[in-house]
């Protein structure tokens, strides 16, 4: 009886932690992603997929805080691209910072995505000569690791 009493209110604490979750989430993407339904692992899945989008901490063990992080990435994507690609790039862009977010955040032994991963999509979306490009071969490579290939 005391197990399933202490899930269901670590269930309870995750799920009112994923509402509020979005607060840190750059205002135009909020809006794209809509009410979070996101689902975490642990209290630590959710603060490190804080850091993902923000750099900051939150007294995360071997964190090491700063750029790049989502938000900071999509503005120089929007920036790079131009007025003429934004409606096309910032959903595209917010998404895929979600998809990648939140496996990059899991625990290490679990997840597909990792910290080289990372630095490789960075590489592709500043060196890509066009966003929309460089964001679908980010995109097809996140899929790619998701899928297990």
């Amino acid at each position: 009886m005391r197990f399933k009493i202490s899930a269901a209110l670590a269930a309870v604490l995750m799920t009112a932690g994923a509402a509020q979750a979005q607060s840190f989430v750059r205002p135009d993407c909020q809006t794209i992603l809509g009410p979070p339904a996101l689902r975490y692992d642990t209290p630590e899945h959710a603060r490190w997929y804080q850091r993902f989008w923000t750099g900051h901490c939150d007294h995360l063990a071997f964190c090491v805080p700063g750029s790049p992080n989502w938000n900071e990435i999509v503005g120089k994507l929007l920036v790079k691209g131009g007025p003429s690609e934004r409606a096309a790039m910032l959903p595209k862009a917010c998404r895929l910072g979600q998809t990648i977010g939140l496996e990059w955040s899991r625990e290490k032994t679990i997840r597909k995505i990792d910290t080289h991963d990372l630095r490789d999509f960075n590489t592709t979306l500043e060196s890509s000569n066009d966003t929309l490009k460089g964001l679908d071969k980010v995109e097809q490579a996140a899929r790619a690791k998701l899928a297990g290939r």
